[in-house]
């Protein structure tokens, strides 16, 4: 239940259990017959000041059920009473997580910061709370009277209690007590850093950057002298246009991506990679409060508090799964970046050339459409926004049987005009969840694309169950035009993000505490990164991806296109990914005691673990969000790449939009959330071959993963050699 700290980053959780949904009645399933809600449907949040009540109508059932489970009641009614509670304190945390990101009202905004701060504290209050403790270890005893789900509710509860720190003395819980407060308060002020610095450069001579890219920037000139500067008269002075350039993520990557000219690329990738400076204190004052945290809680580190509950047990396990990867992509990258460097020296005309960081994404995408014939443009034209979100519907009724129906927001249920409500049915089971969806970018909303969870699906009796209801954000450009072209990196990002929508939506756990994602830190991303293959399979891009003008399916040759592109540098990607995972864990580990220059780590570690140099002055990682929302967890990311490589091959590749494939997805893995141990999970969707045990601890088999990227025909032909 108290993994809510965690829970706030962005995405969602759920899981099924099939009983007789012919007589389910289900529950939070409001649909807008033109009666006033408040945001969400939550009828407190008609206002800004409504999150005051819905955190003291949080607070005062919570409190009730805190009475009743005094009381000692059967293990099973004070499994269920957690849950409730933990329902109650979740609905709060995550509505008010949603507002802080998405909303555009600054006084919503700033209720629901305080509303996130006050649930927060009674939290803390919960999580110390020795009569809850007691019940839920009694429940935990008495496990053959409960479910084989309650009883694993009973033990994650008790080791989230522990991992609370209920066990310590009032001294040391205390600590712990404020250490998470600190916590708390630094990740939000690390992620708000980002936000509010973002960083920018000035650029005059508008010819420095292409025309394509001028709606991104911020045109502005300044005042140059004429040939006469001793001159006074007005038309001796002449405006000189240019742009200003903001570095966050997305301008960033097109400047670098389309830009020709060196110099400037050079100042806007050091610009983007050297702000906020504020992060680089908050970053380290986090990384201490961390490892306090652990210490006192009994672990040698923040990295071993975080990885030990997951599927890999031991920051040892993700330090040699990932070191394994790192000498194996490394030849293969090697070879990626002097063909980049060879490609550069031709094109520049020069026998010696130096490789810098800021070349990569000009480079590389030259070599892909000179190697594949490829125009983005061209592709985006065959991904209209209101053709892939068809694609998404498309896609979940071939798999699943289940289809999306637009429905019409009461008034006061949204944050912004461009929000849509789409209602999942199933033709037997009836409503399954609500999924709203809030696509373009705007000023002051969450930069990224993610999933939030708003409310957690749960048994609530034999006939009644509550509907999981969740937000699937992104930044696209434009505003309610459903005709806006996708690149299609933005395509797979948005299935991405859907596989994690589909996760909380098809599920129907007992209990909310397992509902969709709420499963080990290291197998969350799988769903997701499995519905990314979708993507890129013909067979799927056929049935929607279609030319906004003349209709036209889109060709197989530009897929297969497409398909070599993203392969040209698939190993430099990954080494990328592997580098960021062993910083994570670095920042995080126990040997990096007290030093505050976390960017000579860092910079020593990217001249070991990639095939790039370090540039002086640079500091990447204080603008890495990562490190906040997955401290000591970004491995997840490469588990997950691995374990849906193999259950694509597997399972899905033969016939992809298969019925029986999609059942066997949900029955297996979907619906069960994280009422299962995962590893269970994996080896009943397509037994042997998907993990294998090391040191105490699983890890990925990454045969499947190797031989997409022509990793293991590489080692063969070393081993030949």
């Amino acid at each position: 239940m108290w993994t809510l700290i965690r829970r706030t980053a962005p995405f969602v959780r759920c899981k099924s259990c099939y009983s007789d949904h012919s007589t389910t009645r289900h529950f939070y399933t409001r649909t807008s017959n033109g009666v006033p809600t408040g945001l969400y449907g939550f009828d407190h949040l008609k206002s800004p000041n409504g999150f005051q009540r819905f955190v003291d109508d949080a607070i005062e059932r919570s409190s009730e059920l805190v009475d009743y489970i005094s009381e000692m009641p059967s293990s099973v009614e004070i499994i269920r009473a957690m849950d409730e509670i933990s329902d109650a304190v979740c609905s709060v945390v995550d509505s008010a997580e949603l507002c802080r990101q998405t909303h555009p009202d600054r006084e919503f905004v700033e209720e629901a910061s305080k509303a996130s701060m006050r649930i927060s504290e009674y939290l803390h209050y919960l999580n110390t709370n020795h009569t809850l403790y007691d019940a839920v270890k009694k429940a935990e005893l008495d496990g053959h009277l409960l479910s084989k789900e309650a009883h694993r509710a009973a033990n994650h509860l008790r080791i989230d209690f522990e991992k609370g720190g209920i066990h310590l003395c009032a001294d040391k819980l205390d600590r712990v007590n404020q250490l998470n407060m600190d916590i708390f308060q630094l990740c939000r002020e690390f992620n708000q850093n980002i936000i509010n610095d973002p960083g920018h450069v000035d650029i005059f001579q508008e010819s420095h950057i292409p025309k394509h890219i001028h709606h991104l920037l911020k045109p502005i000139c300044r005042l140059t002298s004429g040939p006469s500067r001793e001159s006074l008269i007005s038309w001796d002075n002449k405006k000189e246009k240019g742009f200003r350039i903001t570095t966050d993520s997305r301008i960033l990557q097109s400047i670098l991506q389309w830009t020709s000219d060196d110099e400037v690329r050079k100042m806007v990738y050091i610009q983007g990679h050297s702000v906020p400076q504020a992060n680089h204190e908050v970053l380290h004052e986090l990384i201490a409060a961390r490892n306090e945290l652990a210490q006192i809680m009994g672990y040698r580190s923040y990295a071993e508090f975080i990885v030990m509950p997951n599927m890999a047990s031991s920051p040892e396990v993700v330090k040699s799964f990932l070191l394994e990867m790192s000498k194996m992509i490394k030849p293969k990258a090697d070879e990626e970046f002097e063909a980049i460097k060879n490609f550069k020296r031709k094109s520049c005309g020069q026998k010696y050339v130096h490789l810098e960081p800021w070349d990569e994404a000009y480079y590389t995408a030259m070599m892909k459409s000179s190697a594949y014939n490829l125009d983005a443009c061209v592709v985006a034209s065959y991904f209209p926004l209101g053709q892939c979100i068809e694609g998404l519907k498309m896609l979940a009724e071939s798999l699943f049987g289940v289809t999306f129906h637009s429905v019409p927001l009461a008034p006061g249920e949204s944050w912004h005009p461009d929000v849509l409500k789409l209602s999942l049915q199933h033709p037997e089971e009836g409503e399954m969840g609500y999924l709203y969806l809030d696509l373009y970018s705007r000023a002051g909303k969450y930069t990224g694309c993610a999933n939030f969870a708003i409310k957690g699906g749960r048994r609530l009796s034999e006939t009644e169950y509550q509907l999981p209801v969740v937000a699937l954000i992104c930044n696209f450009p434009g505003s309610h035009n459903l005709s806006v072209r996708l690149n299609h990196h933005e395509v797979e990002t948005l299935f991405h993000e859907f596989g994690h929508a589909l996760h909380s939506l098809l599920s129907r756990t007992d209990y909310q505490h397992f509902s969709g994602t709420r499963v080990a830190l290291d197998f969350a991303e799988t769903p997701s990164n499995l519905f990314e293959y979708y993507a890129w399979d013909y067979r799927v891009l056929r049935r929607f991806a279609k030319h906004y003008l003349t209709g036209e399916i889109i060709p197989e040759k530009l897929v297969k296109s497409m398909q070599g592109a993203r392969d040209m540098f698939a190993a430099t990607e990954l080494q990328r990914q592997i580098f960021y995972a062993l910083v994570d864990q670095t920042l995080f580990g126990e040997r990096l005691g007290q030093t505050r220059d976390t960017s000579s780590i860092v910079a020593d570690m990217k001249r070991q673990h990639t095939s790039w140099n370090h540039v002086e002055g640079t500091h990447w990682h204080i603008r890495f969000s990562h490190f906040i929302n997955y401290g000591a967890g970004y491995y997840s990311y490469l588990y997950a790449k691995c374990f849906a490589a193999t259950i694509w091959q597997k399972l899905c590749q033969e016939d992809p939009l298969s019925l029986t494939t999609g059942t066997t997805l949900r029955t297996k893995i979907l619906q069960h959330g994280g009422a299962k141990e995962p590893a269970d999970m994996l080896n009943d969707l397509v037994g042997d071959g998907i993990l294998r045990y090391c040191n105490g601890g699983i890890v990925p088999d990454i045969t499947s993963f190797s031989d997409e990227v022509k990793l293991m025909e590489d080692k063969q032909e070393q081993i030949l050699l």
